[in-house]
């Protein structure tokens, strides 16, 4: 009786009285949250001695979560947060706060330009009880060493524990478990609420972390809602919320924030151009679109689009003035908008706009002339304005039921007939299509069209403006004119146009013929393979040249990465190798298979040597092989599931297309070395430079073969010719 009675001295007993005076004696307030009600009605409070785990899957959000808890509890309680990055480092972590802060694009803060606002935010932020530690080999160890030492602490949070093994990241792989009871163990004997995030949803792997209090993230079918579900150790789940991922912003929204993108009644009234709510949701609704991560909508109105997404983020309410009415126009002519949850959304944010000006009468600035024809709904297959279109990119072709069968004998030229032939003759053996029940799963879901790296970009002194411009034939379209700064001096603009950016590609196009396997993260690039790869976006300084990945920086997921192909990591490491990247940015994932160049060069050879006999003739040949061609290609990665096709590999489509990017924008930077002017960078083929002397770039060669470009000069004021203008 006397050694139970001595032990128990050792320890702290209390009675139920004293815990309900605990409840009762706390103040509601006490405790972090995540700043997201609907979420923190299920969760409460971010209680002390508990450890909370945030469980999501890469491209989820599971970070965001972790820096939204951060967020509130530093720059709103203005209580004392130690940040743990294992994965991000400072820098990402806080141009995640500063866009999630001031609804500043990501992508374009993590290229260093920074808006007025956005700068005197940054400063303010400098003074937040946010403490980062971001050093190498981060263990749980180290985090409960130094938690002890920071006064006042009122949350620690773990970004992040990662489930693939990594020989560089202690909090990796079979390691987990031990950290977590680490943490845990630490959040009791401080107490302090410890929030770790782990990229998986693995139910095996979150059985072994000890977690108290577990939420788990789960993507669902509407791209604008992420699924929470919350459950505690010995209760199992306790409820569950929605969030809005806004991850252009770095962050998530209630998802009962989301606009309603129902159209307004007669009685509405459509809103200034500049109007907060209205002009983020129309420049949210358009990135799907002018990152190219979707299609579907005519390139005027993509154009359209950026421009707004660029003064919206500028705060720029003279230029949302001076869009608005081309925007509206352009919406109007597109024959319909994308029968999805991307395009019922952009409908909706541009109904917003729509004024109920009765037929007849004018609108003021900003507004559309007539409620019932300014916009087209996805469901209506009506056209408003039919004199206003625009012109099919030859590269873009839209496929059409019988385009899978082989060319007919005698045919000028049987472009899939030679592309089946090319592929069927590698001795690798290569797997042409994949098998239906594979495509939702593995490497395939990760490939998107945004992949390309197209660049799509303007020089930041440059003005780009959509102006009407009607052909030869009669037909009223619209075109790009750059304004050109004084600053200049006299000259020209030289309009770049390369021929045959695609097949050209094709005659040493890196991918893997056969499977491509999971080979996680890696320490180094493998030459002898080939495949996807997840990446830092790596800074780029320069304003002179776009960012090297294109408009693959436009997507990032939650962690700031992205997936790209063997062509850009090819190119970056030339230019990392030349000095003008500090350093090659870490692989998270990677899905590989042994790495090939020539696939395509038997179907490149024939495509050369058929050009060479057809593009002096002209007429319907050439025509007819343009066409052909364009379909083979395309024919790789048919993207409507009923399209037959002999063909369904995505990442070779998107290998060939980011080759012929990774072209584009080399020859446009050895340009710019070598002192000329860069105005604007185009697609895979199109490039604007001013020149003093008209007389083109010498790092291109003029002629009518691959490769090769055709150069013609234009005045600053005149618009920039398309097609066959």
């Amino acid at each position: 009786m006397t050694g139970t009675h001595e032990r128990s001295m050792h320890r702290r007993l209390a009675t139920l009285g004293d815990a309900m005076g605990a409840m009762l004696t706390t103040s509601p307030a006490a405790g972090p949250t995540f700043g997201l009600p609907g979420l923190d009605r299920i969760v409460g409070r971010l209680s002390a001695g508990r450890l909370t785990v945030v469980a999501a899957p890469p491209n989820v959000g599971g970070s965001l979560l972790g820096l939204a808890a951060a967020r509130r509890t530093a720059l709103v309680d203005n209580h004392r947060v130690l940040y743990a990055a294992s994965g991000p480092n400072r820098d990402d972590i806080f141009r995640r706060i500063l866009a999630a802060e001031t609804s500043g694009d990501y992508p374009r803060l993590k290229q260093g330009r920074l808006t007025p606002h956005e700068q005197e935010v940054a400063q303010q932020l400098g003074q937040a009880p946010l403490l980062i530690d971001d050093g190498s080999g981060l263990t749980a160890e180290a985090i409960a060493d130094t938690a002890p030492h920071v006064d006042d602490l009122a949350l620690v949070v773990v970004d992040r524990l990662q489930a693939a093994h990594s020989a560089r990241l202690p909090l990796s792989g079979d390691r987990l478990p031990d950290a977590s009871q680490v943490l845990a163990a630490l959040a009791r004997s401080l107490p302090v609420p410890v929030l770790a995030v782990v990229d998986s949803d693995d139910p095996t792997l979150l059985s072994l972390l000890d977690a108290d209090v577990l939420l788990t993230l789960a993507a669902t079918a509407n791209p604008a809602q992420v699924h929470v579900t919350i459950a505690e150790r010995d209760l199992g789940t306790v409820g569950s919320a929605y969030l809005q991922p806004d991850l252009l912003h770095a962050r998530f929204l209630d998802a009962d924030s989301e606009t309603s993108d129902h159209t307004p009644g007669p009685a509405a009234s459509a809103p200034a151009a500049g109007s907060g709510t209205a002009a983020l949701e129309l420049a949210e609704a358009a990135l799907p679109y002018t990152s190219g991560g979707h299609q579907g909508i005519p390139a005027a109105l993509t154009h359209e689009l950026a421009a707004w997404r660029t003064a919206v983020a500028n705060h720029d309410q003279q230029t949302l003035n001076e869009i608005m009415p081309s925007l509206l126009q352009t919406a109007a002519a597109a024959p319909q908008l994308p029968k999805t949850h991307e395009g019922h959304r952009l409908a909706g944010a541009l109904r917003a706009f729509t004024s109920p000006v009765s037929a007849g009468t004018s609108g003021s600035t900003g507004q559309a002339p007539e409620t019932e024809t300014s916009l087209q709904d996805p469901g209506n297959s009506g056209r408003a304005h039919e004199d206003v279109t625009e012109d099919r990119d030859d590269d873009r072709v839209d496929l059409a039921p019988g385009d899978e069968d082989d060319e007919p004998n005698g045919h000028v030229f049987p472009a899939l007939r030679i592309l089946k032939d090319a592929v069927d003759r590698s001795k690798m053996h290569p797997i042409k299509v994949i098998r239906t029940d594979e495509r939702e799963r593995g490497p395939w879901p990760l490939i998107s069209e945004d992949m390309d790296g197209e660049p799509r970009w303007v020089h930041p002194d440059i003005t780009l403006t959509r102006v009407p411009h009607i052909k030869a034939n009669g037909k009223r379209v619209r075109r790009d004119r750059l304004g050109v700064p004084d600053s200049l001096g006299d000259g020209m603009l030289c309009l770049i146009d390369r021929n045959g950016s695609f097949p050209s590609a094709c005659s040493a196009v890196p991918l893997a013929p056969n499977k491509l396997l999971h080979t996680g993260p890696l320490d180094v690039f493998d030459k002898t393979q080939a495949g996807i790869y997840l990446i830092d976006i790596p800074q780029w300084n320069r304003t002179d040249m776009p960012h090297p990945l294109g408009r693959i920086t436009d997507r990032p997921d939650s962690q700031g990465r992205v997936w790209v192909t063997t062509p850009h990591i090819k190119q970056l490491e030339r230019l990392v190798r030349d000095g003008h990247l500090a350093a090659m940015p870490a692989i998270h994932d990677s899905w590989t298979g042994k790495a090939n160049e020539s696939l395509f060069k038997p179907f490149y050879e024939a495509t050369r040597k058929t050009r060479t006999e057809l593009v002096h003739a002209g007429g319907d040949p050439y025509r007819t092989y343009k066409t052909r061609l364009s379909i083979a290609l395309r024919l790789l990665w048919p993207k409507r599931a009923e399209q037959k096709s002999p063909f369904w590999r995505p990442d070779w489509r998107m290998s060939m297309v980011a080759e012929a990017s990774v072209r584009h924008w080399a020859v446009a930077f050895r340009a710019v070395q070598q002192g000329h002017t860069l105005l604007a960078l185009r697609n895979v083929d199109a490039a604007v430079f001013w020149t003093p002397d008209a007389i083109p770039p010498a790092t291109y060669r003029i002629g009518t073969g691959f490769g090769e470009v055709k150069a013609k000069f234009i005045q600053p004021d005149e618009t920039i010719p398309e097609g066959d203008d």
